[in-house]
């Protein structure tokens, strides 16, 4: 399979903690590390490793930290497409996980998001099986929209209702505010909702009006870090509606790759030097 990812990256400081502090508390933390991170790189160092190759199209910075997270991302497997933008800062983010293994985030600077106008080799989206998009301009979403399936998570609802594509399947968290869903946002309805309910599962709804729920999976071991488990799920469940998985199917094989995730240190299982 030929598998594609249009998103955004960031560089995540993690620092492990008993707590998040409360307002004027200060937390220490007891381990500490650095990856690359945010949705997009998550997700597509995820069907790398199912696939064995994934493109990536991104953005970043013209900074020391965009260098480190291009670098950070190939060793991954993935195979980077993106922009050094002269004058910009790639944007960072601290992610504090707490002894439960639930991660808490604040993002630093804006956010890049790839745009069809840049020189990328575009052109791959036309033989790619499978995509998941989690960033872009809208003409970047009609690019995306090359793929032979197409997936987007609501957090780009709005951005996916601009460019007037019809998106093969939506996931996203039941719980974020964020990845909330607009039934009236888009004059397509997606071929398949998954709204994700962590460790209860979640829901799904096609557009022919079937509904029912799936069940979450056994991590293979603690939960250490839930962090990346989300974009884990939905690369997940990108490889499999591009293997021709019926909905079922599909649901488990990434509910069981969103677990892997929340038993590893960091989204990829191990950490920067």
């Amino acid at each position: 399979m030929q598998l594609a990812v249009v998103g955004h990256t960031e560089w995540i400081e993690f620092g492990r903690v008993d707590r998040v502090p409360g307002p004027g508390e200060i937390a220490h933390a007891t381990d500490c590390w650095q990856e690359a991170g945010g949705g997009g790189a998550v997700a597509a160092v995820a069907l790398s490793r199912l696939a064995g190759d994934c493109d990536l199209f991104t953005a970043f910075g013209d900074d020391p930290t965009g260098t480190a997270s291009r670098r950070r991302l190939t060793t991954l497997g993935a195979r980077v497409h993106a922009e050094a933008r002269p004058g910009v800062s790639t944007r960072r983010a601290v992610t504090l996980v707490d002894a439960e293994g639930e991660r808490t985030i604040t993002t630093l600077g804006e956010r890049l998001e790839p745009l069809a106008a840049e020189p990328l080799p575009w052109h791959r989206l036309d033989e790619t099986d499978a995509a998941y998009v989690t960033a872009g301009d809208e003409e970047a979403f009609r690019l995306a929209r090359r793929a032979r399936v197409m997936v987007v998570t609501l957090r780009a609802l709005r951005r996916l209702a601009g460019s007037g594509v019809e998106a093969d399947c939506l996931v996203g968290s039941a719980r974020d505010p964020g990845e909330a869903w607009d039934p009236d946002a888009l004059r397509y309805r997606p071929r398949l909702l998954v709204r994700t309910e962590g460790s209860d599962g979640g829901s799904f709804e096609t557009a022919d009006g079937e509904r029912g729920r799936y069940e979450a999976a056994a991590p293979p071991g603690p939960v250490i870090d839930t962090y990346g488990a989300g974009d884990t799920f939905a690369a997940g469940l990108t490889f499999a509606l591009g293997a021709g998985m019926d909905v079922e199917r599909a649901l488990a094989f990434a509910a069981e790759r969103g677990a892997m995730c929340v038993a590893a240190r960091g989204p990829f299982g191990a950490s920067t030097a």
